[in-house]
């Protein structure tokens, strides 16, 4: 059972909850607890949306990213083992970042970090965020926003959900933990989220400046679409975009499906990649092209469940291995 101050009263509730947890106000995604389908709602995001969240009869999930600015960042954490979460905690302190751990509704974790009401460059905050990962070994973990801007392909993002959804409260779930005490929840949900501390840009720059972080990545330019810079894909994928493959064309197709997903990539883009792609292709022994319908039904596969890992063991992709991939020096050092 999680207490919580309920002398506070409802539009107490929702300013606090809203100043930490804002995002797009014309659109917030949701899902059927009974089902767990999720769903895109193009509505207001107004204070009876967030009042059913907190009472539980309706969940909240916020688009974080507001053109290319966002006023928090989450990284999801979705196994039950608290080792990377405490890693990730003490070492975006080491940066000045606090990390305020939430349980997630299902499995895992989500760790946020908040900025100020005017938001950063969403770009900055996921650079940083990602850069914490790679030094705690778990570049795979999903972060919130997927992307460094919208755009006219991409006009939302991803939704996260919201914590604090009042079903799951009383079960322990979507609440506020302590990971200096054993994962307990907070005693107040409240007064701790009222004095959560959001993270100055300035804090961003500093960390970008101290390591070093704009050449390799970079910012990218409001219009630009850069694949490889500004979305950060491992090199045997980068490599196998460029120059195509001459052997199993499905398989390649489908990891770099799951790569570009991965990136936050929406399904019908991905399509497009995949398409001029294939063109690069120089099948051997007499075999085709893989095909538009194959591309599809690859990419569907990618898009539809969570494939998190690399796999380097694949013939195709061990063929494009790169000694400058932290994967292939991680296991060097082993």
């Amino acid at each position: 059972m999680v207490a919580s101050n309920n002398q506070l009263k409802t539009n107490e509730k929702v300013k606090i909850f809203i100043s930490r947890f804002s995002g797009l106000k014309n659109v917030y995604g949701t899902y059927d607890p009974k089902t767990k389908r999720c769903c895109v709602i193009k509505q207001p995001v107004e204070d009876k949306v967030l009042i059913n969240h907190l009472k539980g009869m309706r969940p909240y999930g916020v688009f974080l990213l507001m053109d290319d600015r966002t006023r928090a960042i989450a990284v999801d954490f979705d196994h039950l083992d608290p080792d990377p979460v405490v890693l990730f905690v003490h070492r975006a302190q080491h940066y000045q970042i606090p990390a305020y751990v939430e349980v997630s509704k299902s499995k895992g974790f989500h760790v946020c970090n908040f900025f100020d009401e005017k938001g950063v460059l969403a770009a900055k905050a996921r650079m940083v965020i990602q850069h914490i990962l790679q030094e705690i070994e778990c570049p795979d973990v999903e972060v919130f926003p997927k992307q460094d801007r919208l755009n006219s392909a991409n006009q939302y993002g991803n939704f996260i959900n919201a914590p604090m959804f009042g079903q799951l409260v009383r079960k322990g779930k979507t609440v506020f933990v302590d990971p200096n005490d054993s994962f307990n929840p907070y005693p107040d949900q409240w007064d701790f989220l009222a004095t959560i501390h959001p993270v100055p840009e300035s804090v961003l720059d500093e960390t970008i400046e101290m390591n070093d972080l704009r050449p390799q990545n970079g910012i990218s330019k409001p219009n630009s679409i850069d694949i490889h810079k500004s979305f950060a894909l491992p090199p045997c994928a980068r490599d196998i975009l460029d120059q195509g493959v001459s052997e199993n064309q499905r398989v390649a197709c489908f990891r770099l499906a799951v790569h570009l997903k991965r990136i936050g990539l929406p399904f019908d883009i991905a399509m497009v990649v995949l398409k001029v792609w294939s063109l690069k292709n120089q099948p051997i022994n007499g075999k085709q092209r893989i095909t538009d319908h194959e591309i599809k039904s690859q990419t569907q596969w990618a898009y539809e469940k969570e494939y998190r890992g690399y796999c380097c063991g694949e013939p195709v992709i061990k063929s494009f291995c790169s000694k400058d991939c932290p994967l292939f020096q991680r296991t060097k050092s082993q």
